[in-house]
């Protein structure tokens, strides 16, 4: 299934092109309305997320042409404009649906999956289990993890570490245990390796604000979980 974005904000548009292309969507993306209105005459695709204002042509008036061409495609709006009237006018204009900015880009796949469901297009499907602990969700397949509205792209080490702590959330899992889990038999680093792969995962996951989420027990290990407790 093919998916145009076009949003001005790279901020925005670049981490939102690679979450979906990982979720399985093929994505194009256009930084300005006028692109955005060329690739949507010369490709097919199943879904348009657009930016209301944007430099060249406005969403509005690319969905605006869209309908008049008796164009159908599922059309997601993402804007800043929240009131009731802004929201009115994009439905009018022949929007889908609308999402207002800043927003958790969990709803924004569940939208689209809405959208394409409900377009009658087959949805891409996956086998593919999430990890859920605390108010942290991994998606070890794709190695993505999502954290307050945040999309943290992992490594595949730092992937596995992390399924392997939120898969025994509480329980110490000593240093022998993480090796073991992680790595071959005859490929086993030093415990120095663990501790600077526990490192930057931390950095990923636990941003300031955020409640601890990995626990160092000296010389032992590490827990995984929401604990006010100091391990020794």
């Amino acid at each position: 299934m093919r998916i145009l974005i076009v949003d001005d904000e790279a901020e925005l548009t670049n981490p939102l092109t690679r979450l979906l292309t990982r979720e399985g969507y093929r994505v194009d993306a256009a930084f300005d309305g006028t692109t955005g209105s060329e690739l949507i005459q010369k490709g097919n695709y199943d879904l348009f997320i657009l930016d209301w204002m944007l430099p060249g042509k406005t969403g509005l008036e690319i969905c605006q042409q869209l309908r008049k061409q008796g164009i159908t495609t599922p059309v997601l709006f993402l804007t800043a404009k929240d009131t009731l009237d802004d929201r009115v006018e994009g439905l009018d204009a022949g929007a889908d649906d609308y999402l207002v900015k800043p927003f958790e880009l969990r709803e924004l796949l569940a939208r689209v999956r809405a959208l394409l469901r409900r377009a009658g297009v087959e949805e891409y499907t996956t086998n593919n289990k999430r990890t859920v602990v605390e108010d942290l969700e991994l998606d070890s397949q794709n190695q993505i993890a999502y954290r307050q509205g945040r999309v943290i792209e992992l490594s595949e080490k730092e992937s596995q570490l992390l399924q392997y702590l939120m898969e025994n959330p509480g329980l110490l899992l000593t240093h022998a245990q993480i090796m073991q889990n992680l790595w071959e038999e005859d490929e086993q680093p030093s415990s120095n390796v663990i501790a600077a792969l526990v490192r930057l995962l931390r950095r990923k996951i636990e941003v300031k604000g955020e409640t601890q989420l990995i626990h160092s027990v000296y010389g032992k290990g590490y827990r995984f979980g929401v604990n006010e407790n100091k391990y020794f």
